[in-house]
């Protein structure tokens, strides 16, 4: 499997009780589908796995699997502190059909390299599915290294890596040392960066709500290889990745979600709804990206 365009980690609407869902949440696959990303992730960071229960996320992965048929490539989350836990992921993707499974680091557990590289191919091992890395030091305490890749590069099933340090050295490392592990970019302020390096897809959250825009970067950059249009839509874009970055990052997506008439729901605790000026702010953010990019794509098509 090749990891090629714009792969959107879905969101999982809650009702008022704070259950999945599952209705609203197949109204948001269908969303993805008609917007024509190319991939959905479920069970990553941007669809609070963290906060559900074994048995929701063993459920919601084979939900996601029945909505989406064969329409889209679907990616499920291994992420667990746990090796087990993480190979019953894997295992339970394997059984409903998902065509890749996204590979984190242990959070808490602070592994060594070569611990991190255990646990990676034990759950490839468990799986036999493609997968794609997610490396994300922030949230998990540790960052995959050339000592790891070494270790992880010789199997056949590692094809992608989605790259979230933010660490432009990183980028560098993979695109040098490692090629035969795809780049995805996984740090959403360095996407034109990314593409710069080679990478030829983009994991990234905004997509739930801004899929067009998102897409017309990847187009522009990756397609077209214009990298002059796509500095322009990247420049359009930057307001909203520094307003993702000051923090309350999955509530700010859900509430894009709900501009865009999609049935988001609260975040799920500890997390906690935005204030009303913060979802005014956002949606200022997006309307004005949104007019901007219009007027860049609609420009270079005459």
């Amino acid at each position: 499997m090749q990891f090629e365009g714009i792969y959107t980690p879905a969101i999982t609407p809650l009702d008022a009780d704070g259950q999945i869902n599952r209705s609203a949440f197949a109204e948001v696959l269908e969303s993805l589908i008609a917007a024509k990303v190319h991939g959905i992730v479920i069970a990553g960071s941007t669809g609070e796995y963290y906060a559900h229960t074994p048995q929701e996320r063993f459920e919601l992965a084979a939900y996601a699997r029945q909505v989406i048929g064969t329409r889209l490539p679907l990616v499920v989350g291994t992420g667990a502190i746990r090796t087990e836990d993480s190979v019953a992921y894997a295992k339970a993707a394997r059984e409903i059909g998902a065509d890749a499974i996204l590979v984190a680091s242990p959070p808490y557990a602070i592994p060594t390299e070569e611990e991190n590289a255990a646990h990676t191919l034990t759950i490839d091992q468990a799986a036999g599915l493609p997968i794609m890395l997610y490396n994300y030091p922030a949230r998990m305490g540790v960052s995959m290294g050339e000592t790891y890749f070494g270790l992880v590069s010789a199997s056949r099933n590692i094809v992608a890596i989605k790259e979230s340090s933010g660490d432009m050295n990183q980028l560098h490392m993979l695109a040098r040392r490692f090629p035969n592990i795809g780049l995805s970019c996984g740090w959403d302020d360095l996407a034109l960066e990314f593409f710069a390096w080679g990478a030829r897809s983009w994991v990234c959250a905004g997509s739930n709500f801004l899929p067009a825009e998102h897409i017309a970067l990847y187009q522009a950059c990756v397609v077209e290889k214009n990298f002059e249009k796509g500095r322009r839509i990247m420049a359009a874009m930057m307001p909203l990745m520094n307003l993702l970055d000051e923090g309350k990052f999955v509530q700010k997506i859900k509430h894009g979600s709900t501009l865009v008439g999609l049935k988001s729901g609260p975040p799920r605790r500890p997390l906690l709804p935005l204030t009303v000026d913060e979802e005014d702010q956002v949606a200022r953010t997006v309307a004005a990206l949104k007019q901007e990019i219009a007027q860049i794509v609609g420009e270079a098509q005459r």
